[in-house]
């Protein structure tokens, strides 16, 4: 019987845990390997001069170069370096020691996103492949309650997501790679004939279709709690086309920019969604290892992350010193939400942020979790 009594308060406080969710939504944003170094420092000015790298040099610095620091990084990220760096929170400069870290080994991208998902740094060393994790994810636990159920959504460039998330066992819509679209309407059916046309269909759809996914989906469905995950940046880096991964970051400023204009004149989402923005894993810090990252690559573990929306206060660049992991992602999506993330693993604390509860006066919170 007491066995019996504890079953039955453990399932109810999982029920409860979510059931008046704060007054707010989610879109997590993560474009893939993209270092540090571009999204504080803009273009790499040895990079950008170096003919291995770039097919046009001088092109390329009209675009992207110029002598100061700050309208470098602004010519490169046009909205992080003007609605962000005003409106949100940007961690990860290390040139001020605020550090945003990989806690896992591997520094690839299964193990980057499954800690981001999970909340945990998984020792098990899963490789780039359709392997099923074994570990619970923030939004099939977020799908389970019914506060959210059916309002949680992920769509992605990589292919290997829906193992990450593992779809197989949850009832979340995630789109990847060149899978259909979930929605049989007119502009759905249009971009599945896009991605049918495409002849060469790599592991990483075109990023320019993983965001008109997105928009469609957001605007057909609003779910609380949306993914977007863009690849092209770490596959070009790869490659060594330092040109063209410039231009992906660039556009992926652009498709995030859009997005929030979007969220900001929707009157369900407007002043009452917060987006979270980071990587997967950093990439090499010198000229000769940008192109690769793992455990054997200095500057693999080094990422960046980006606030903005409900309740973030606008501090713009953090100078001060500090250290965030990104397995500490999922705990914080669920700690804005107003609740907490509960798995079958150990997971990180939320990130300690300082909000701005608006009601008859402006309060300071800040996030915690209890111990595990």
């Amino acid at each position: 019987m007491k066995a019996l009594l504890f079953t039955f308060c453990l399932l109810t406080s999982f029920q409860f845990l979510f059931a008046q969710p704060a007054n707010n939504n989610v879109f997590v944003i993560t474009i893939d390997g993209t270092r540090w170094k571009e999204v504080f420092g803009g273009a790499d000015s040895v990079l950008l001069s170096d003919a291995t790298f770039v097919q046009d040099t001088t092109l390329l610095k009209l675009q992207y170069w110029h002598p100061d620091q700050q309208e470098r990084r602004r010519r490169l990220m046009p909205f992080f370096w003007s609605v962000i760096v005003e409106k949100g929170q940007l961690m990860g400069n290390r040139q001020y020691n605020n550090k945003v870290n990989v806690a896992n080994l591997y520094k690839i991208s299964y193990p980057g996103y499954s800690e981001i998902f999970t909340g945990s740094a998984d020792k098990v060393f899963i490789p780039n492949l359709k392997v099923n994790n074994r570990r619970t994810n923030i939004l099939q636990y977020l799908n389970d309650q019914p506060a959210f159920r059916g309002k949680i959504a992920a769509f992605c460039s990589w292919r290997v997501f829906p193992f990450i998330l593992n779809e197989k066992h949850s009832s979340l819509v995630i789109n990847a790679g060149y899978k259909s679209m979930p929605d049989n309407d007119p502009l759905s059916r249009l971009i599945d004939s896009v991605q049918a046309s495409i002849f060469d269909q790599s592991n990483t759809r075109h990023d320019l279709l993983t965001f008109e996914s997105t928009k469609n989906y957001m605007k057909q469905h609003h779910p609380r709690v949306l993914y977007m995950g863009l690849g092209e940046t770490d596959n070009f880096a790869h490659d060594g086309d330092y040109d063209t991964y410039l231009q992906k970051i660039h556009q992926a400023d652009a498709m995030i920019a859009e997005l929030w204009y979007l969220v900001q004149t929707d009157p369900l989402y407007k002043n009452n969604t917060t987006f979270i923005i980071t990587t997967d894993h950093g990439r090499g810090r010198k000229t000769t290892n940008w192109t690769s990252h793992g455990f054997w690559v200095g500057g693999s573990g080094e990422t960046w992350m980006a606030l903005l929306g409900s309740g973030i206060e606008p501090l713009g660049e953090l100078k001060n010193e500090q250290k965030v992991y990104q397995k500490q992602v999922a705990p914080t999506i669920a700690a804005l939400l107003g609740g907490q993330f509960k798995a079958n693993h150990r997971v990180a604390d939320p990130i300690k942020l300082k909000l701005y509860e608006k009601q008859n006066d402006i309060m300071e919170v800040v996030i915690t979790a209890p111990q595990h």
